[in-house]
């Protein structure tokens, strides 16, 4: 059977679309890939790698329908769209900077930055190599390629390189978050490593679609919100619910619906081009939100007996649990703030 669709409200696009990633033939074999990781990158990178025809990419007139492929596949398998969403990131930004996407390839974008690491890009005779340690690069043990930020003389720079380069190591590092287990996150050290130059200095981060990958980013949260509702409801239809199980299913409801909204809004404002970071701030922050209540209510309504007994269900929640943690809480919420002061004048307020 397969995998059931997230289908967010109308956002202006074309109805007609399906809400499978629009037109592109892969989208189905890949959500059946999901359903065979079982918390496993596996299934979903020997598919991403059999890709035939382009991705996808936001911005492009369906969006909507891109993130609700985004929130399918984590509906799914959050380890599965967490391999997915920057395969597609890395699409979406080559795409931008007008450079080639190669065949039976698989990506990584490895931008972090962290206390005690620094990777350098230096040129010499034309040719760009990377030294140094990047943290936080997720599957760089199993990806063909990678988008890595470095550092240059004229600031922060995007390069690609070939994660199979002899001088490109992957450093085991202990994971112990049952979360997101088998999506190895540890540190990529570079010597010297050979690197192709993507965008000038500072394009990575101030190009218009810097915002919308953050959104896509929120669609497979969403999509594990919903993962965790499908699981709520079947619990209620188990058995009689009573009064405290139907407000807690109904609250749940309710939640999805307001960021299933949200994120249609942000999806018509990426194609219109008018997607930018006060609006990506507002909507990852909110489905955040969401991601953590429908977490707990999860908890509250079904009891320790998932959490201890059913695999699928405690995987769920172990890895949304983590992986919502890409969001910064009350940090990124000041940093929105920030925006609104340096944004508006003392004339205007946005609300």
């Amino acid at each position: 059977m397969e995998p059931s669709l997230v289908v967010f409200p109308q956002s202006g696009i074309d109805s007609d679309q399906a809400p499978d990633g629009g037109d592109w033939p892969d989208a189905s074999r890949l959500l059946r890939a999901a359903a065979e990781c079982q918390g496993h990158p596996g299934p979903i990178l020997r598919a991403l790698e059999q890709a035939e025809e382009a991705l996808p990419v936001p911005g492009a007139g369906a969006t909507k329908q891109l993130w609700e492929f985004f929130a399918s596949i984590a509906a799914v398998d959050l380890v599965a769209a967490r391999t997915l969403e920057p395969h597609f990131d890395a699409a979406a930004i080559l795409q931008q900077a007008s450079m080639p996407w190669p065949a039976a390839s698989t990506w990584g974008v490895f931008a972090a930055e962290g206390p005690g690491t620094r990777m350098e890009a230096s040129q010499v005779a034309g040719q760009w190599s990377l030294t140094g340690t990047k943290p936080w690069c997720s599957l760089a043990g199993q990806l063909t390629h990678a988008l890595i930020s470095a550092h240059t003389e004229q600031g922060r720079r995007l390069f690609m390189i070939e994660l199979g380069h002899p001088s490109a190591e992957v450093v085991d590092a202990e994971w112990a978050s049952r979360g997101l287990s088998q999506v190895p996150s540890g540190p990529l050290h570079c010597q010297q490593t050979p690197a192709q130059p993507v965008g000038d200095a500072g394009w990575y981060l101030e190009r218009p679609g810097f915002a919308v990958g953050g959104v896509g980013v929120a669609a497979c949260w969403f999509g594990g919100a919903v993962g965790l509702f499908r699981h709520l409801l079947a619990s209620a239809r188990r058995r009689e619910p009573d009064q405290l199980a139907l407000a807690w299913l109904g609250e749940a409801d309710r939640l999805l619906a307001s960021g299933a909204s949200l994120l249609g809004w942000a999806a018509g404002l990426s194609d219109r081009e008018e997607l930018g970071p006060r609006e990506a701030a507002q909507t990852r922050g909110e489905i955040a939100r969401i991601c953590d209540r429908l977490i707990q209510l999860s908890g509250h309504a079904t009891g320790p007996g998932p959490l201890a007994m059913d695999d699928e269900h405690a995987r769920r929640v172990a890895d949304l649990s983590i992986y919502i943690r890409q969001h910064h809480a009350a940090r990124d919420d000041a940093a929105l703030g920030r925006m609104i002061l340096e944004n508006h004048s003392k004339e205007y307020a946005p609300w």
